[in-house]
């Protein structure tokens, strides 16, 4: 076993060490520590507007590129919320607390350096534990059938509910929208076109692209702009790491040597379950971190340990993220609901048997993680004055560029001045739902799930002559099957067991 995972990540590094996957993989982790700094960006933004950048590169170039902008946000995230107490995004709000406080202290540096190494160490724990998985995985895929992937990505479009927030209808018409979308085009079995209004460009359907840089980029840049974000007070900060007050002393290391194993654990675990992402996995790291401590009562008040906890963890949480993603194509978060939707552009499809049928990419993707985070170490520590600098520049000036890019990025896949209205269309509708409580990440992954739902149902309806048995027929479509009865049952079991207890206790 041992053997074949260090056999298989040679393979994947013979293919990721090539002079074009480096540079793509430098230039990726470098825009998303860029990406990260910006607030409320995030990642799924990011990559989404820098999508049509990768084409014409290989498939597996392209990914690598995308991937490391994924989880280079989450290095980048931090340095604003440890300086100006501004998340970068929601997986580094955990962070503020500590960070923050630590930076009042003045130290600023020592804080950026210790996040740099967490996320480093959480990073690779991840990656670690996805080689280790992955040959199980290789070993999976050959029993799986139209039947099982129709429960799978059943399962996926199940999970939407942990992207929907509090408001669940809200969340439900976000995933509605999605599904609406994914109908526009050809019916995949009958060639019959729906919804196209007689446009030709309709035809092969609204491109996703289109979709989720609106919908995440353009949206978020106009609710940023909404709440003014653009009218803040530029806070000036300056270091130099060539200062022995940049650098952690030894108690730092030591007094977060355990805390930085437990938040990647954690991470990980967390971002292995679909919808639990690096949000709850930071949030749990500093839970467990606090709650594990000798003395809670240092933590919000410039605490290293409550720095480290969520750091590790979602840089660990962005790795797991990626096992249910390639071994069973369900993204679990708006970010990688957009990987998939690239996955899917350049013809990849994730789930059981990508990594049967593609482990030059699958191999070569895992073992960039590793060289990923290689990079981000060394860029996040060496860049630091820069990134300061960086942040001098004002918001009210980055804006206008990045919606050019968009607009640009989107015309010109297809030359489509459709696909640039409806880039614009899904800006302001997500911008209406940001600002009314909606999820974008839910129209987006319903709308990459959506179509793929149908076509596996279809498929399956065909081989069984129209019966539905053969989702229980074969032992994992049942199993599967029996998954998703329990999830639908279990709300409804929960609320009927509130309603007979107080009934008993009267």
């Amino acid at each position: 076993m041992l053997a074949d995972i260090f056999s298989n990540l040679w393979f994947g590094l013979s293919i990721a060490v090539t002079p074009t996957n480096m540079l793509f993989l430098l230039l990726g982790a470098f825009v998303g520590m860029i990406v990260g700094l910006f607030p409320g960006f995030g990642p799924a933004a990011g990559i989404a507007v820098l999508v049509p950048l990768t084409f014409g590169l290989e498939p597996t170039t392209a990914i690598i590129m995308l991937a490391g902008i994924y989880y280079g946000s989450m290095y980048g995230g931090t340095i604003t919320s440890i300086l100006i107490n501004t998340p970068g995004e929601s997986a580094t709000v955990a962070s503020t607390l500590d960070g923050y406080p630590l930076a009042q202290k003045g130290r600023a540096g020592p804080a950026l350096v210790m996040q740099a190494i967490a996320s480093f160490i959480g990073g690779t724990i991840g990656v670690i534990l996805i080689s280790a998985l992955a040959p199980s995985l290789a070993d999976f895929a050959a029993s799986f059938g139209p039947s099982e992937y129709f429960m799978v990505i059943l399962l996926g479009l199940l999970l939407l509910t942990t992207m929907m927030g509090a408001n669940k209808l809200n969340g439900i018409i976000s995933a509605l929208i999605g599904f609406a979308i994914g109908t526009v085009g050809v019916d995949v079995m009958s060639g019959v076109q729906r919804y196209t209004f007689g446009s030709p460009e309709l035809i092969g359907g609204i491109y996703f692209v289109a979709i989720a840089i609106g919908l995440f980029g353009v949206g978020e840049l106009l609710h940023c702009v909404y709440v003014g974000q653009h009218r803040k007070p530029v806070e000036r900060i300056s270091l130099n790491f060539k200062s022995a007050e940049f650098w952690p002393d030894m108690k730092d290391y030591v007094e977060c040597k355990f805390t930085v194993l437990r938040g990647s654990i954690i991470g990980f675990i967390a971002g292995v379950l679909p919808g639990s992402g690096a949000t709850i996995g930071s949030i749990l790291g500093y839970s467990v971190e606090k709650k594990l401590a000798k003395d809670p009562e240092n933590f919000g008040k410039g605490e290293m340990r409550g720095l480290v906890a969520p750091e590790a963890a979602n840089n660990a949480a962005s790795a797991g993220a990626m096992v249910p993603l390639l071994s069973l194509g369900i993204p679990g978060s708006g970010a990688t609901a957009v990987l998939l939707g690239a996955f899917l552009m350049w013809g990849l499809q994730p789930g059981p048997m990508l990594i049967e049928s593609d482990p030059g990419f699958v191999w070569g993707l895992i073992a960039s993680m590793y060289l990923g985070n290689i990079i981000l170490i060394v860029m996040n520590i060496a860049a630091i004055p820069f990134f300061v600098k960086f942040l001098d520049i004002p918001y009210v000036h980055v804006i206008p560029v990045i919606v050019l890019l968009c607009v640009i990025g989107t015309f010109i896949i297809h030359a489509s001045m459709i696909e640039t209205w409806i880039l614009l269309g899904a800006g302001l509708l997500g911008f209406g739902m940001k600002l009314y409580g909606f999820s974008p990440a839910a129209t987006v992954l319903a709308l990459v799930l959506g179509s793929m739902a149908e076509e596996n149902f279809l498929q399956s309806m065909i081989i069984s002559n129209g019966n539905l048995s053969i989702f229980v027929e074969r032992p994992i479509s049942l199993v599967l099957t029996v998954a998703v009865a329990c999830i639908v049952a279990a709300p409804l079991a929960y609320r009927a067991f509130r309603k007979a207890v107080p009934a008993r206790s009267q």
